[in-house]
Formats: C-alpha cells, structure tokens, sequence
C-alpha cells in the first residue's frame, strides 16, 4: 500500500518542480525577457500567402510579356521578391528556435510504464509540437518561394536574350560605348561564377577522361581528330584528282563533280574531327549535363561553319583553276582565298560564345558583347572583300591584264553585300546590335542557301547530261537497252534537269522563308517541305507582316518558276517531240493559265485569307458576273474549250464572217488571226464556237488549185486538154494523187469553158502555185497557138440614107 501511494507523490513533486518551466515557456515574458530580448515575431500565415499570390501574378506577366522593358521591371519584382522570402525565412528562423528552446527544458515524452505526465504537461507539449510542425512548414514554403523566384528570374534573362534576337528595334548601347566592353573589362560575379563553374566542369571532364581507366582511348581519339581535321580534305584530294580524268566522262560535270566533292570532303573532315574531339567528354559516365549539351552545339557549329569553308573553297577552286564554276579571274580568286575561311572561324568563334551565354544563362551585357563583336568582325569581313576585289580590278586593267565579264547579276550581289555589311556597321555603331545581329544572320543564311543552290543546280544539269549524253558509257548503254535515239536522249536529260532544278528551287525557297542560320538541316527542311505538300500550317493564318512578305517572295519566285517553266516548255521540250506546232501552243496556254491561278491560290494563302471566309465574296460577284460580266465569262469558258476541243488550233487557216487567216494565238478572252498583210484581227473565243468557222487546215486538208478558160468553139478538146493536164503533171507542187483533172464544163455562145483541177499539199500553197500554173498555160498555149474566146461584142450601125433620085 505504501508503494501505490508513493507514485502519486512523486508524480506530485516532480509537477511542482516543473511548473516554474512551464509558466515560463507559457508566458515568455519575466526576468529574462528584460535581460534579453526577442526578435520582432512575423505573422507567416499573412505574409507566406501574399509571397504565393506575388509569385503566382510574376508567372502570369512572364507569360505575356515580349517587350524588353517588361523583362527587365518583371526580373527586378522577382529578385525583389526572392529577397522579401529571404527574410521572411530569416525571420521566422528564431521563433522555430525558441520553440525547440521549450521542447528541450520539457525534455522527451516519457516512456510508456515509466513516470506518468499531468495533462498540463502534455498538453503544452503537443501544443509546442504542433507549432513546430507548422513553422518548419512555413519556412520551407518560404524557402519554395524564394528558390522559385531566383528560377524565374533565371528564365525572365533566358527569354529576354532570345527576345533580343527578335526585337530588332531595341537601342542596347553604340558598341563605341563603355558599357559595351563592361563584360571583358570588368565583368560581373554573377557571370564570373558560371563561367567558373562551367570552366570547373570541363576541367573535371578533361581530367577525367586522361584517367588511366580512359587515357588510351582519350589519346587515340584525339590523334585521330587532328589527322582527319588537319590533313583528312588534302587526302582524299589526292585519290579524286585520279579518278575524275579517268572515271569520269569529258565535260563539265567534272568541274561541277569536284566542287561538290570539295565542299563535302571539308563538311565532313572538320564536322567529324569535332565529334571525335567531343566524344572523349561525352563517352565519360560522369561528365555533366551542360558539357554533353555544349558538346551537342560545338558539334553542330562547326557543320554549320564548314559548309561556309567548303564552299568558298570549292567556288574559288584555287588548286584546279581551269575547273572554277564561276568566272571569275585568277588573280581575283586568289585574292578572295582567305576570306571564307576567316569568315567560317568568325561565325564558329562567336557561335560557341553564343551558344555558351544561353547555356550557362548569362548575362544581357554579356550576350550583347558577343552577338555584337560577331557581327563586327562578320560584316568588315564582308565589306574589305569586295573592296580588295574592286582594288585588284583596278589593278589588272592599269597592267593590261584581261579580267572576267562581270554580269548584271554578280554586280548586284557585290552591291547588296557592300551594303549590308554597312547596315551591319551603322546598326552597331548607334547602338542596335540586336538589328545588327539579326541582319548578320541574314546575310550569311542567305548567302549559305544561294550558294547550295548554285552548286547544287550546276551538278545536277552537268549529270543528266552525262548521264544522258550519247557519247558516254551511261548513254550507250540507255540507248542500246531502251531502244532509244539521240533525241529521246536529250528530252529525257532536259526533262529530269528541270525536276533536278525545281526540286532544288523548292528546297531552298523553304529554306529562306522558314530556316535560320545555325539551326536548320536539310532533314527539317525536307520535314517542312512534306509539310506545306500535305496542307499542314495553310488552314488557320492570320495577315501578319512575317506572312506579307512571305507572300511576296512567293509571288515572285512563282511567277520566276512559271516564267522559266513556260520558256523550258516552248523552247526546249515540247520541241524535241512529236507534238505538232498547234498542240504545243496551247498545252503552253493551258500551262500558263493553271500556273496563274495557283500562284495566286498560294500568294492568297501566304497572306493568310481563309477560303471559307471568301464565300461572301464569291456570291458577291456571281451578281457581278450575272449582269456585267456575261461576255468576259462567255469568252473564257470558250477560250478553255477551244484549248480542250481544240476544233481550231494555233497555225490553222480558217475563215470567219468574212475574215480569212492564221490562227496565231488563243488567249483566255480572245483568238488573233493575223491575215495575209500580216496584219492582226482579234476574233472572241464565243465566235469561234457559236458562229460557222471553216477550218482549212483540219484534218491535214489538201488544197485545191482549180483554173477555169473559155476557149473559141474551133479548137481541138482534146489538144487543149491534154496541154492542161501536162502543165499540171509538170508543175512541182500539184500532187500525183489525186491526179489533175480536166472537166468540160460549158458548151455555150461565147466559147467551151473548160476546168483543170490539181491538188496540193497544203490551202496555203494555191495562190502560189495557181498563180505560176497560169504563166505556165499562156506560155503553152501562145507556143501551140490556141487563143482564149473573146467576148463578143454586137454593134448596131445605123444605115446611111439613100440619095434622092431624079425625076
């Protein structure tokens, strides 16, 4: 019995020993309050909130800001709210310490069995737990808070160094300006750390990779991309040099061949020595994140810039003068020699600092400073070029020295480059390096793109016509198989030119309208081509000025294509087959006419005109059509039969209401007939089909020369006749079959009409021939003398009267 009331008691005591730590952890307030004071207590339930709801209105302006002093006021309220979460945190670190400060003086809850607690105990206990569990809670929302502010803030400078390249109009600083050399003279720590850090990573990768465990495969890697890189392109030289005089076929597609080779073998030297030189990193288990994605971007730059090299290099051909495509001097290409490759060195140079800004997330300044000293060194390249070009011009002619032809168009071209690279310099010199960047990038994806198509298009003329050609082995060996001649020979090498250049026209009016410098391959652009042939991205455009100038260039390339298209058509393929000359003219009509309207279908299309919104439009003008516009419709419905029923075609003879001549044209409205004084008569199309048309050359007509006399009544028949039909028989032009013919056709007062009859191959020879038939049968008839039947003339005389006679 003593024990059971001992426990109470114990229980008891220890309860008054602890009631003085608990009234102080309960009150807070007493002698150590004056002693020591506490810090100001935050209400987080307030404050946490509204830090939520100022993040949450951050993300919503983010993602509908594009101007660039929307980015700078919304990454300034960022960093302004991850300071106020950082002091909240701060702030709220000494209350959670004070309420672990209580949890220690009441100590651990006792163990089940053991002492047992008054409730008073444990309830303060749960209370200052419940607490704890609450202002950790807060703190790390705080903390949420503000490392969500400092990302954001991150991707505020990321979308505003891509904004920088589309807002072009952005005044950041003359590069004459202090603040421009601010990154390379003093830059900021913020930049300096990443740098470090990022510096820090490679560095680790590079020793990593010189690991016993890697060092083997670390040295062959980089011994085999300095061989490919620095002397891959001058051997494969060696064995092409042999094989083109000896594999390939006479010709130019020898020149053409060798320039495309040289623009590969350098793309592909210096594009896989950079991947075996960024394996070594990216082989490594533990090589970081940003390294593998720099080592993706190097990768793709230096493609990008080798393209540039090798085809400088294959256009300028130094090494095989006597094969330049292009005609240009040799004093002016060797001149020209070390320009594309200090140009492509520029742009991988300054694209690697580019690519390294976005990937680490520098700085603004520092992504002006580089995007405006690439275009600097990029537009003097561009601009001391054509200056030494015009200097050794000047040069050659004081000497005496021939110099090329210089075409309108290569004149152009060194006139729009001179210009530009000055646009490049006025836009950096007063500050808008954006727009300067942007017209740099311009320049060499246009220039990059033009010259793929120059190459490319000269390759593949000069190969259909070797491949094509009858002197060479391919040739031979179509013709022999085929059973075909020269002339199908040379249609199908003219024909599959033309797919070869249409082709390549597409592909590089694609690659202007919608590819950019350094981040499109030819696989996107193939991509994009299956695209626009399918319809996809035609259905939902809007008119917006990127889609009006689009438009533009869409009708000017169309109308170029349809213009060339026609003349290949008229000129070189429809000749060479067995059409005749009215059929090639209006299947070149119907071309013509089908090409307009689909021109103007995409034109309206690149605008971005909705046809289901044109509807009104059309039943506007059906009124139109239905009043006053009957006759311009009924003319080229006509227009679209004659050019389909063909009943008349371009080269016939035909004679309507009274006007006989040459069909020369048949337009969409109207038919000119140019009649025998050359003169022209313009006929609408709805005559030719309502009105009674006589067609003298359908159906391959003969004509008929047909001479009519009138001998006097004492002749001999049979002579004459026979003297008719020898004239006839003698007479080149009159056809055996049918033979001439004679035909007794009048026996009356005035004499025997006779008619003689022959035929000829062709209505427009029988005035010709008709005519010297006549010389031809006076001539004979003088010589056998037969006279033609005057006309008899009856005169009344009237009787002289009789003398008177004398009575």
């Amino acid at each position: 019995m003593q024990k059971l009331f001992r426990v109470p008691l114990l229980l008891a005591l220890l309860s008054c020993l602890m009631m003085p730590c608990f009234s102080w952890a309960d009150e807070a307030t007493g002698q150590n309050d004056v002693e020591q004071p506490q810090p100001v207590k935050v209400n987080a339930s307030t404050a946490l909130p509204a830090l939520q709801k100022r993040l949450d209105s951050l993300k919503q302006r983010v993602a509908t800001a594009k101007a660039d002093k929307q980015f700078t006021a919304l990454n300034d309220d960022a960093q302004k709210l991850a300071a106020d979460a950082e002091k909240l945190a701060v702030a709220l670190a000494p209350q959670l310490a004070q309420i672990q400060g209580q949890l220690d003086v009441l100590g651990p809850a006792p163990a089940p069995g053991t002492l047992t607690e008054t409730q008073q105990v444990i309830s303060q206990r749960n209370k200052l737990n419940n607490n704890k569990t609450q202002l950790t809670t807060q703190i790390e929302q705080t903390k949420a808070i503000g490392v969500g502010a400092q990302n954001l803030s991150t991707q505020i400078s990321g979308m505003r160094r891509d904004a920088l390249k589309t807002q072009i109009a952005l005044n950041t600083g003359s590069i004459l300006g202090a603040k421009f050399w601010t990154p390379l003279t003093s830059p900021s720590e913020k930049d300096a750390a990443r740098f470090d850090e990022f510096g820090a990573q490679v560095d680790s990768a590079w020793s990593q990779a010189w690991d016993d465990e890697w060092r083997i495969g670390s040295g062959f890697l980089l011994l085999l991309a300095l061989a490919i890189g620095l002397a891959g392109r001058r051997v494969l030289d060696r064995p092409i040099n042999w094989i083109l005089p000896r594999w390939l076929p006479q010709g130019r597609f020898r020149r053409s061949f060798l320039a495309l080779f040289t623009t590969l073998s350098t793309t592909l030297t210096l594009g896989i020595s950079m991947q075996l030189l960024c394996y070594i990193f990216t082989r490594l288990p533990d090589t970081t994140q940003p390294v593998n994605e720099f080592a993706e971007l190097m990768i793709g730059l230096t493609y990008f810039s080798a393209v540039i090299a090798g085809l400088g290099i294959a256009l300028l051909s130094n090494r095989h003068p006597s094969w330049r495509l292009p005609g240009i001097a040799d004093p002016l290409a060797k001149t020209l020699a070390s320009f594309p490759v200090l140009l492509a060195t520029f742009i991988f140079i300054f694209g690697i600092v580019e690519q390294l800004n976005g990937l680490i997330g520098a700085s603004i300044d520092a992504t002006l400073f580089g995007n405006g000293l690439s275009a600097l060194l990029v537009a003097i390249n561009c601009l001391v070029a054509p200056i030494r070009v015009n200097r050794m011009r000047r040069t050659m002619r004081a000497e005496g020295e021939q110099t090329e032809a210089r075409s309108t168009l290569a004149g152009l071209i060194h006139l729009l480059i001179s210009l530009t690279a000055f646009v490049i310099l006025l836009a950096l010199l007063i500050g808008y390096i954006p727009l300067a960047r942007f017209v740099t990038f311009e320049l060499l994806w246009i220039g990059l793109v033009v010259s793929s198509l120059y190459l490319l298009i000269h390759f593949v003329v000069d190969l259909c016509e070797s491949v094509f050609s009858p002197s060479t082995h391919s040739g031979k060996i179509l013709k022999s198989t085929l059973s075909l001649n020269d002339r199908h020979l040379s249609l199908a090498s003219t024909l599959f030119s033309a797919l070869g250049k249409s082709s390549l026209l597409l592909m590089a009016a694609v690659a202007l309208l919608n590819g950019t410098f350094g981040t499109t391959t030819p696989l996107e652009l193939l991509t994009k081509i299956a695209d626009i042939w399918g319809g996809k991205g035609l259905e939902g455009m809007n008119i917006i000025p990127a889609h009006a100038v689009n438009a533009v260039l869409c009708l000017v390339i169309g109308w170029y294509v349809l213009r060339s298209s026609r003349r290949w058509l008229d000129n070189d393929f429809l000749p060479k087959t067995m059409m005749d000359r009215g059929m090639r003219a209006s299947l070149v009509t119907l071309f013509t006419n089908v090409g307009y309207v689909l021109i103007i279908m995409l034109t309206l299309s690149m605008l971005g005109i909705e046809w289901n919104k044109l509807a009104w439009i059309v039943s506007a003008l059906s009124v139109g059509i239905g009043f006053g516009l009957q006759e311009i419709v009924k003319n080229f419905i006509s227009g679209l039969i004659l050019l389909t029923e063909r009943p008349v075609k371009v080269g016939d003879l035909v004679s309507i209401s009274g006007v006989e001549g040459d069909i020369r044209r048949i337009n969409v409205r109207a038919t000119e007939i140019q009649l025998g004084d050359k003169s022209t008569v313009i006929v609408p199309n709805s005559q030719l089909i309502s009105q009674n048309v006589r067609n003298a050359t359908m159906g391959n007509a003969q004509g008929v020369a047909t001479i009519t006399l009138t001998f006097p009544l004492d002749i001999d028949p049979e002579k004459v006749r026979n003297l008719l039909l020898e004239a006839y028989n003698l007479h080149e032009s009159v056809l055996e079959t049918p033979s001439p013919s004679v035909s007794f056709k009048e026996l009356g007062p005035t004499g025997i009409v006779l008619s003689v009859t022959g035929y000829v191959n062709s209505p427009r020879m029988v005035s010709a021939t008709r005519s010297d038939l006549l010389y031809e049968i006076l001539k004979m008839l003088r010589n056998e003398g037969i006279t033609l039947s005057q006309t008899q003339t009856m005169i009344l005389e009237q009787p002289a009267p009789r003398p008177a006679t004398e009575e």
